[in-house]
């Protein structure tokens, strides 16, 4: 059992030193912070009295500690101000003094609204970096909409690739704009801080979803249509395919992928069809792709006249990639993860034992330490003592009870 990091003590990582303010609340803001702590940097979560709205989703072992909260919010620090009123928002400033980043997740308008736009920040404290991360970029017409991931997926495109491949338009079950944007969030943090280690001046970077999401789909599905006149309308034949799924076996499924001209020639053999590695449908990879949903539906009426552990043995002979399926609830028990310590456990003084998947990164060989989620609230006097507040701002701060 590893002991939880102590919530005080300065956190090792090449961010260390680096203190963030985030303002951002759901999973988008708030797994993008969480990629910055895993890297070192003291993360502290602003959080209104009621606290960011996930610490009441899903099954919880103690009020305000729910489990889409812990999945988001790990080695963190919680502060609580209700920015309406004006005392709080002049303790944020004490904060954004000390602070290298300041983030947030509110719609442009309403963020203006509270004094706290980039403009305004950025001309009282130039050294900061201010990420907006916004739904929509504030230069086109959907600027200053809402936006969740359900609209962002069908926006961006994804339920159109459903809807291709499987008939239906769907969303992917799981909120892949919300986790997708939040890395590159990340990402763009980090360079902001880079450029201000050259020039010493922070800078304001926007992070909009619909125009991520959009991107990130386009990588493979812009297709014939990065040319003049386009080739092709949008989509990758290969991965809209019906049939590109795992494929069912005797006695269950298997992932499988014969990829390059070498695979298919194997799996030819292997399934005593020769011929086909000659077919001019299949022969190279251009026409492959013009006919991939002829051979993955082959692929999957030969895999099904065997057993998983048959295709586990038989590509492992022929090289070809392939995989079992594994379900969530056994992916604690894998024993790459298991080797690789990516569940850590912790044992904390309310809850007990809790489990927490770490960062998958590593510095020369380390990953980074876990800590925790905080408590609502859990760091608000002593980081605004630190700050310079005394007793008597504290006191005129909404009362909470969780506020230590």
């Amino acid at each position: 059992m590893t002991p939880a990091v102590g919530q005080g003590s300065a956190r090792p990582g090449p961010l260390a030193g680096v203190r963030v303010l985030d303002l951002s609340s759901v999973v988008f803001g708030p797994l993008a912070s969480q990629a910055l702590a895993d890297y070192g940097a003291e993360v502290v979560k602003i959080e209104p009295p009621g606290g960011d709205s996930t610490r009441h989703t899903g099954p919880a072992v103690e009020p305000g500690m729910a489990a889409m909260f812990m999945g988001c919010n790990r080695s963190k620090k919680s502060v609580v101000l209700d920015l309406k009123q004006p005392l709080a928002r002049q303790a944020l400033h004490a904060l954004l003094a000390t602070a290298d980043v300041f983030m947030h997740s509110m719609r442009p308008q309403k963020i203006a609204r509270l004094g706290l736009d980039a403009d305004s920040l950025r001309a009282r404290y130039p050294h900061l970096v201010y990420a907006g991360l916004h739904g929509f970029g504030e230069d086109g017409p959907y600027a200053g909409l809402p936006a969740y991931d359900d609209v962002i997926q069908g926006m961006s495109g994804l339920a159109d690739l459903m809807q291709r491949q499987t008939g239906e338009a769907r969303y992917l079950p799981t909120i892949a704009a919300d986790k997708t944007c939040a890395l590159v969030a990340a990402q763009a943090i980090l360079a902001a801080l880079f450029a201000r280690e050259r020039t010493g001046q922070g800078s304001f970077v926007e992070i909009p979803m619909f125009e991520t999401m959009v991107g990130f789909n386009l990588v493979e599905h812009f297709y014939g249509m990065h040319f003049t006149p386009a080739l092709s309308g949008a989509g990758y034949p290969r991965v809209m395919a019906p049939w590109r799924k795992p494929y069912r076996t005797l006695d269950g499924h298997v992932c499988l992928m014969p990829y390059t001209d070498a695979h298919w020639r194997r799996f030819f053999d292997a399934v005593d069809q020769p011929q086909l590695a000659q077919d001019a449908r299949f022969a190279s990879q251009d026409s492959r792709t013009q006919h991939i949903a002829a051979l993955l539906e082959i692929l999957s009426a030969q895999v099904a006249q065997h057993d998983t552990r048959h295709w586990l043995d038989t590509c492992r002979r022929l090289e070809i990639p392939a995989a079992p399926v594994a379900r969530l609830d056994e992916l604690p028990q894998d024993r790459h993860l298991q080797a690789t310590g990516f569940f850590t456990h912790l044992q904390d003084r309310a809850m007990g034992e809790v489990r927490l998947a770490r960062s998958s990164v590593r510095f020369d060989g380390a990953p980074p330490p876990v800590s925790m989620p905080p408590r609502l609230g859990e760091h608000t006097h002593a980081l605004l003592r630190d700050a310079g507040l005394d007793d008597a701002d504290l006191a005129q701060l909404q009362p909470l009870e969780h506020c230590t």
